[in-house]
């Protein structure tokens, strides 16, 4: 039912465009038999409204994969640089937590493992609204950051990195088989900043699937029962791109094709010394206002994605 909702909102959404151009055709005829300037001038002003209009369904038609329309699950975790690195996660965070904010979507922190100095070794967000996984999916990968370190006495430039993954989440249980006795489930204090915010009682949870070996945990909640919950549905998330991985290596290999997700691949930069610029590597866009980007303003990185992505099978 959700799809046929969703099918028949896309269907009146063209249907009603369709039916504007012809509105706008008819007033230009109208306004150049008249010799009507101003009329002229107000359809122009509107043509440009309905061409951006256009421009941006069809992009949306590179949101056509199976899992695209899903809400995402957003993890990223600090890789090589010590302190700099986790306050570069931090900073990650922050700018999906801002892109989310600016599109409607809901966004939450679902787990949070804080640096020892500053910023943070992971965090796990969910974000939900339409099409998240399908823009979302853009960012999977490693993300570079070069600056002047404000964590080294000498001020010294230092390049840092983080990995992004981006999954869909699981909307039916059926979609992924987990066997209750492939599960081991501990649970534990969660851990805070200290004081009053460390938990006395054992709230926090992990869970360990055996055969794959992917451990997840939550310990945001205060009820061990709905720390659970969130960190099986973290799992069902892990599950389903693991199956979806499996499946693209295949065709790869079918292909005679493959390339692997390694740290050393990283798809964008983001230079804020000697100069400042974000430049992902995969499509070439590029951009000086850094600034802009790192506040969440993503959009014209993930058209360029789109765009460059176009037609592809990108599951």
């Amino acid at each position: 039912m959700r799809r046929l909702a969703e099918a028949r909102e896309q269907v009146e959404t063209w249907r009603g465009l369709e039916i504007k151009v012809g509105e706008l055709s008819d007033l230009l005829e109208l306004a150049e038999a008249e010799g009507d300037e101003a009329m002229a001038a107000d359809v122009s002003v509107e043509a440009e409204a309905l061409a951006a209009r256009l421009d941006e369904l069809e992009l949306s038609l590179a949101l056509s994969g199976a899992y695209d329309r899903r809400d995402a699950i957003l993890a990223i975790h600090a890789g090589a640089g010590g302190t700099d690195s986790q306050d570069w996660a931090d900073m990650l965070l922050r700018m999906y937590l801002r892109w989310a904010e600016s599109h409607g979507y809901q966004a939450r922190v679902l787990d949070m493992t804080v640096g020892e100095e500053a910023g943070i070794k992971s965090a796990m967000a969910e974000v939900a609204g339409p099409n998240a996984f399908g823009y979302l999916r853009a960012e999977r990968g490693v993300h570079r950051l070069v600056r002047l370190s404000p964590f080294d006495f000498a001020h010294a430039r230092h390049t840092s990195f983080a990995l992004v993954e981006v999954m869909p989440e699981v909307e039916d249980v059926a979609e992924v088989t987990i066997d209750p006795d492939d599960l081991r489930i501990d649970v534990f204090r969660a851990s805070g900043h200290g004081g009053q915010h460390v938990q006395k009682n054992a709230t926090a949870v992990r869970i360990t699937h055996v055969p794959s070996g992917i451990v997840v945990s939550c310990q945001n909640e205060r009820s061990q029962y709905r720390n659970k919950d969130i960190a099986m549905k973290v799992l069902q998330a892990r599950l389903l791109e693991r199956e979806l991985e499996r499946q693209a290596e295949e065709k790869d290999r079918l292909k005679g094709e493959h390339v692997s997700a390694a740290w050393g691949n990283q798809i964008r930069s983001y230079v804020l010394h000697p100069y400042k610029m974000v430049k992902d590597h995969r499509t070439g866009y590029e951009t000086s206002d850094a600034e802009a980007v790192l506040d969440g303003e993503l959009d014209e990185l993930l058209r360029a994605y789109q765009k460059a992505t176009l037609g592809k099978d990108e599951g």
